[in-house]
């Protein structure tokens, strides 16, 4: 059945609220009207206010914790499937439990894996995210999955200070590959902290791979949670002479003792973008918006387009990207 027999609605779920409104902006509708109550045991029961009978419709939530963000979005998605919605499609900026992506040691789950399995279930026929923690964890889906780069959204930005004696960092060896894509597309050099865990959120060792002597530093990354392995990184590079050191790190965890970590470190700032709603305020931090960047997305999954042109670095898209 051709698009245009299908209207197309986007709703959010509580906790993308914001960037929500602003995809919806962008793309030119308004939000879907859903009322997400709680029982007084804080049990989650989502109403969609109007009808998506043979609608496409768009979920917005990211994962982030606590997990009644995921079940709010399961519920959604269901009550969406039983209303009889054409096409589901999950809209999820931020992919939490990507860090479990693998069995690393014995006895332990595959959280993203997990995830993966419920969504699926759940009834969405496609999902949308960005920047996964593991690019592999997009096999783990039985449907569609369209993987959006922040990187059309930093690597801009990154050219608009026009440093000098640019470097480009990966903060551990998982993330050699981001880096390198980075590296090329602004003809930088490539170095890599070489870091070893005892630990979840707790570094034993670090050194640098490479030459960072008399070097402006960008180390980029999926995610930062407590910021320690970012201030460790930004001042051991600052130790072996660096100019100046700056991360870009698209997801803004920021639990624990981030606000410290990243107000006593050496980092200029922090760039991350908004598919988390910022938990803490600090002069270092500088937030660039998502929403564009979804809201044609979402245009072409509706309109049968492209995604991958969406990542091109041509002047077109970058001017319209606001900062």
């Amino acid at each position: 059945m051709p698009a245009s027999f299908n209207p197309v609605k986007i709703f959010s779920g509580t906790a993308s609220q914001p960037l929500s409104e602003k995809i919806a902006d962008c793309y030119g509708n308004p939000l879907g009207n859903i009322i997400i109550s709680k029982f007084s045991d804080g049990e989650i029961q989502p109403n969609l206010v109007e009808t998506v009978r043979g609608c496409d419709v768009f979920i917005i939530q990211s994962t982030y914790s606590p997990a009644d963000n995921l079940m709010e979005l399961l519920l959604c998605i269901d009550a969406a499937k039983r209303a009889s919605a054409h096409y589901i499609t999950a809209v999820v900026p931020y992919f939490g439990w990507a860090r479990q992506d693998r069995k690393d040691k014995p006895r332990v789950s595959i959280g993203s894996k997990l995830v993966s399995n419920l969504l699926v279930s759940s009834g969405i026929s496609r999902i949308m995210t960005m920047d996964l923690h593991a690019p592999q964890i997009q096999g783990f889906f039985e449907v569609p999955v369209d993987h959006l780069e922040a990187s059309v959204i930093f690597i801009p930005y990154i050219k608009s200070l026009h440093l000098e004696d640019l470097v480009i960092a990966a903060p551990d060896m998982g993330g050699s590959q981001r880096a390198r894509l980075y590296a090329e597309h602004l003809l930088a050099d490539l170095v890599i902290c070489d870091k070893h865990r005892k630990r979840a959120n707790q570094i034993d060792s670090m050194r640098i791979i490479g030459d960072v002597k008399g070097k402006n530093v960008i180390i980029v990354d999926d995610i930062i949670d407590t910021g320690g392995t970012l201030a460790k990184a930004a001042d051991l590079m600052l130790q072996e002479g660096a100019k100046s050191v700056r991360a870009f790190c698209t997801h803004a965890v920021l639990s624990g003792k981030a606000l410290e970590n990243i107000n006593n470190s050496g980092l200029v700032e922090l760039v991350v973008t908004d598919t988390i709603p910022l938990r803490i305020q600090s002069d270092k931090i500088k937030v660039l918006t998502v929403a564009k960047l979804f809201a044609d997305a979402i245009r072409n999954v509706y309109e049968h387009g492209s995604i991958s042109s969406l990542f091109k670095m041509d002047n077109t898209y970058q001017s319209t990207i606001e900062f």
